[in-house]
């Protein structure tokens, strides 16, 4: 450390940081400029922390002292229940005491951990009043009331600091520019006084009502001064029990700097800046490096961790029962009183995002059982507890207990996916694994505390039992190999901790003693790698020798005569055809009456166009295949709707993004005279000069003439794949089924075809499917063909005619458009190079056609790129 440098040059260091903060491209990375300044400044105090004595000093905690520890942190977030009473009181909130201590409870732990600058404790907030009828109008404002006032407290205490009531000198005298981030800190109070009086807050936060009264103002800084007391009187105690001789006022100023300096780094929960800066506090108070860090890791866990983990199961209980209270076929002796201690907590049942928020919360909790549990593993027992232990049992069971800990632990990592997932199976097991582990946590060395929260995470997933009724979940290779780096990395800082805790705790041993039963954790890369694989063994045999063969067959192969019949009595669309060629999955909702033809990609079951049948039943058809995909964790998309059904998916909750525009020419209007024509007409007069000839084959289709065409196809393809999904493919069968126009040579050879879809909308509409044509084709061919077949669809009495999509045709053009559809207006603008978009659309608009808009409608839950991605890889497929 440098300590040579003066206070002026860091505080240019500290200004030169707030410039760069004013760059909104650069303030992502000010958290970390901050971190790495503390770290700077204290590297040398940082140095003399060994990891091993850390781990020594955390486990040699008496119980006693724990409970202390434990009780005053609980009680410091207990308080922080200030805000909904101030809440409840100023806008006059209809809700209950023990309601609003939940909610407080569960919104503060997750604000506490997460952050977000206060996001994850607004966001939570807002869903869970709602949840309790509070009205949007009313709680808007009471959440905007809400934010500015937690920093109150601690702005108070910083005055404490700077007037000397809690004396910081010493650390100021250290690290100078730390004065200047207390004094930007205290600066806060006043003028969150005056914001909270002025007329404007009057107006829009108080809704008219004037300004805030000052027994509010008082109020709202006195909520966030027991907030910020308590945390701090919690650092106090946790110090104090770890290193003996920590005063009070000099810790509590200590915490107050350190916690500016945490809330200047916007990481969540001040970690690093906050940590760093009170580890060289305490360090400076005369304290062990090793006590001081163990001291640190202490208050992360209680006031942090183990309160999150019981907001986790508030989460969980809250919003994880069933919807009705109904008989349960399952139901034990625990059952009753279970009943009557919810209705006495008066827990609802499911509510939107809240209901995937608990199993979201029992899946890390899940998660937290693994990790716990491995921690224990790689760290040494209390040599009374092993020693206890080894009376009861024999050693060779301790050692198979500690082993069979380590494979329970790395499976109920990998199955916490499973269970945010709600798989009914995932939940079996993994209910079977946190109790088995509870008696492997007891047997290894009588590690009675882990064992308790596992049962207790046991408990909670029996509660909320019903939530898992999914039968399986898709699992694709990206989520594979991520999941697998996931555990791999957990294994790897398993081994390393390990190897690292055993051999720290072997230099405070004797020399030469070493208990037999400490050579279990000098293998911890072995257990390690060992408890990895054959959780991976357990968890891949779990899903192929029980696999879920419904979920590939959700829906029903193509029938081809079922299909035929039902599109001569149902109004079909330009679509419809394509359901022929097999490549798609049809869903007969609504007792057979509504058809849903989809194919998969990765985690996403694709519909194209809009379903076929009553528009009355299409609503409950969309339901009845997302409850039936749901089941496998599918969601469902559908590409290619009309406008006509904007309206049924938006009850569903979709978004819309505009794909492009189909080109639909009305046939009566359609004419080669006229000036606006002239280029279509003349190249009609040459190739009737020329003597080409054009005609429309009707089905059977012999078998010469489609091995003429696939000559074409062949050539026109150029070795390049197929694609389908919603683009037609040369398949015999499939051009069996419809007309196939074609354009011959003087000679009668085919020089280009166009095979033809029927609408399916009692003769009115007719598309073009497959267009192929060969290489040495005259230019204008194709013009002519479609001049031709228009004319002919004409003649026999069609009334539109369908030239397909224009992707990303008239989308994005207003200064109001998303920014995905402007982005998408770009690339039809630029992207010639790859696809030529615009191009497509002006050939298209050589015929007169009116445009209809195309549209993707997907669930909220997707994300649109990753989305578009899925849809290229799909209709990029190869037709099997």
């Amino acid at each position: 450390m440098n300590t040579g440098k003066s206070a002026l040059e860091r505080f240019k260091i500290l200004r030169l940081l707030l410039a760069v903060y004013r760059m909104r491209a650069v303030r992502a990375l000010f958290p970390v400029l901050i971190i790495g300044l503390v770290y700077w400044e204290g590297q040398s105090e940082l140095k003399r922390i060994h990891l091993g004595r850390t781990l020594h000093e955390l486990r040699h905690v008496p119980a006693p002292d724990i409970a202390a520890m434990m009780g005053t942190a609980l009680a410091a977030v207990t308080v922080m229940s200030a805000y909904d009473f101030l809440l409840k009181f100023h806008f006059r909130l209809r809700i209950s005491t023990w309601t609003l201590i939940r909610y407080s409870w569960i919104a503060n732990t997750f604000n506490n951990l997460i952050g977000f600058a206060g996001l994850a404790g607004a966001g939570l907030r807002t869903l869970l009043y709602k949840k309790s009828g509070i009205p949007a109008q009313t709680l808007t404002p009471a959440i905007v009331f809400l934010s500015p006032i937690m920093i109150t407290g601690l702005s108070l205490l910083s005055w404490t600091v700077l007037l000397g009531l809690l004396p910081a000198h010493q650390l100021f005298m250290e690290h100078g520019w730390l004065r200047f981030a207390v004094w930007a800190m205290a600066l806060y109070l006043p003028l969150f006084v005056v914001m909270q009086r002025s007329s404007l807050f009057a107006k829009w936060v108080n809704r008219g009502e004037g300004r805030t009264p000052w027994l509010t103002v008082g109020g709202s800084v006195g909520s966030s001064f027991l907030e910020w007391t308590g945390a701090g009187l919690t650092f106090w105690v946790i110090a104090h029990t770890m290193l003996g001789t920590a005063d009070l006022r000099s810790v509590m100023s200590l915490y107050v700097v350190a916690a500016v300096a945490g809330i200047l780094s916007m990481a969540p929960g001040g970690i690093g800046a906050f940590d760093l800066i009170a580890l060289l506090g305490l360090q400076l108070l005369g304290n062990d490096g090793d006590q001081a860090m163990a001291a640190l890791v202490i208050y992360r866990l209680f006031y942090y961790l183990v309160p999150w983990l019981i907001g986790l199961a508030f989460a969980a209980l809250e919003i994880g029962l069933p919807a009705k209270k109904s008989a349960s076929p399952h139901s034990g002796p625990l059952e009753a009183p279970l009943n009557l201690w919810q209705k006495a907590w008066g827990w609802p049942g499911q509510f939107g995002f809240l209901s995937d928020l608990g199993v979201w919360a029992l899946g890390k909790l899940v998660l937290a059982a693994g990790l716990i549990l491995l921690l224990s593993a790689a760290t040494p027992e209390l040599v009374y507890r092993l020693e206890f232990t080894e009376d009861l049992l024999s050693l060779p069971v301790m050692r198979v207990s500690h082993h069979l800990s380590v494979l329970i632990g790395f499976t109920l990592v990998l199955l916490s996916r499973g269970i945010s997932l709600r798989i009914h199976r995932a939940y079996r097991l993994t209910g079977l694994l946190l109790v088995s582990g509870a008696v492997f946590a007891f047997t290894k060395g009588f590690d009675y505390e882990e064992a308790i929260f596992l049962l207790a995470v046991a408990l909670l997933l029996w509660i909320s039992r019903s939530r898992f009724y999914r039968i399986s979940a898709p699992f694709s290779e990206q989520t594979a190999f991520l999941w697998g780096l996931g555990t791999a990395l957990v294994a790897v800082l398993y081994g390393w901790l390990g190897s690292y805790s055993h051999h720290g705790f072997l230099k405070r041993l004797p020399p030469g003693l070493e208990p037999e039963w400490l050579q279990q954790h000098s293998h911890a890369a072995y257990t390690a790698a060992g408890g990895l694989v054959l959780s991976w063994l357990l968890v891949t045999l779990v899903a192929v020798l029980r696999p879920s063969r419904r979920a590939r067959e959700l829906g029903e192969p193509l029938n081809q005569a079922r299909l035929a019949a039902f599109l001569e009595q149902e109004t079909g669309n330009p679509l419809s055809h394509m359901l022929f060629l097999g490549d798609k999955r049809l869903f007969w909702a609504q007792d057979g009456r509504v058809l849903l033809a989809f194919a998969g990609v990765r985690d996403k079951l694709v519909v194209l166009g809009d379903p076929v049948g009553p528009k009355r039943l299409a609503e409950a058809a969309i339901g009845e295949l997302r409850q039936e995909a749901d089941k496998y964790g599918f969601s469902v998309v559908f590409y290619q709707v009309s406008p006509e059904y904007l309206p049924v998916y938006h009850e569903q909750g979709y978004r819309f993004f505009k794909l492009g525009e189909e080109a639909m020419v009305p046939l009566s209007a359609f004419t080669t005279a006229g000036k606006k024509n002239s280029d279509l007409r003349s190249v009609a007069n040459r190739f009737v000069r020329e003597g080409y000839v054009f005609e429309v084959a009707d089905p059977p289709h012999s078998s010469e003439l489609l091995e003429e065409l696939r000559h074409i196809s062949d050539e026109w393809l150029r070795r390049r794949a197929e694609k389908g999904y919603s683009l037609g493919w040369f398949k015999e069968d499939y051009l069996q089924l419809a007309p196939i126009a074609l354009l011959r040579e003087p000679d009668g050879a085919v020089v280009a075809f166009a095979s033809l879809a029927p609408g399916y909308d009692g003769g009115i509409t007719l598309s073009i499917d497959l267009m192929r044509h060969l290489k040495r084709s005259p230019n204008g061919t194709m013009d002519y063909l479609f001049v031709r077949l228009l004319e002919w669809a004409k003649e026999h009495g069609y009334v539109r005619f369908n030239l397909g999509n224009a992707p990303l045709s008239n989308v994005g053009h207003s200064t109001g458009s998303f920014r995905e559809e402007k982005l998408a207006h770009l690339v039809f603008k630029r992207g010639g190079h790859w696809y030529g978009f615009s191009g497509l659309r002006r050939y298209k608009e050589k015929f007169s056609p009116e445009w209809e808009p195309r549209y993707l409608a997907y669930p909220t839950g997707l994300v649109l790129p990753v989305l578009t991605l899925d849809l290229v890889r799909l209709v990029s497929r190869p037709p099997e």
